[in-house]
């Protein structure tokens, strides 16, 4: 596995982990400075203050436990990557307290900083 797919399945852990633990602060730090979040059913968050205000929104909603299953990691340039994933697990949603199956497939990019980590 080359140095980048590592970096990029290890920040993927750290989001999975992230999610499950409807941690906004422990998401925060895993996103570039312009990272945007595109959530279903909602605007963009293209904004640090907008990314925050948006996973509080869906840690409200709903709680998470899921498991992200890596399909393919590419590097495009030396600073540049995507990681295509599924995702399986299961959604509580709080405001019916039901819970149900949750599956998905993402495409992330990543975009490397100034100090050489990999960030969304």
């Amino acid at each position: 596995m080359s140095a980048t797919a590592e970096a990029v399945t290890a920040l993927l852990a750290k989001y999975n982990d992230a999610l499950n633990a409807s941690s906004t602060d422990a998401v925060m730090p895993l996103y570039a400075e312009d990272g945007v979040f595109m959530a279903p059913y909602s605007p963009s968050a293209a904004s640090p203050e907008a990314l925050r205000k948006a996973y509080d929104a869906v840690f409200k909603a709903i709680t998470l436990n899921v498991k992200f299953a890596i399909v393919e990691i590419a590097e495009l340039a030396p600073d540049w990557a995507f990681a295509r994933t599924n995702s399986a697990g299961t959604t509580l949603d709080h405001r019916t307290g039901a819970s149900s199956a949750e599956a998905n497939q993402e495409l992330f990019i990543f975009k490397r900083d100034r100090a050489g980590s990999w960030k969304i």
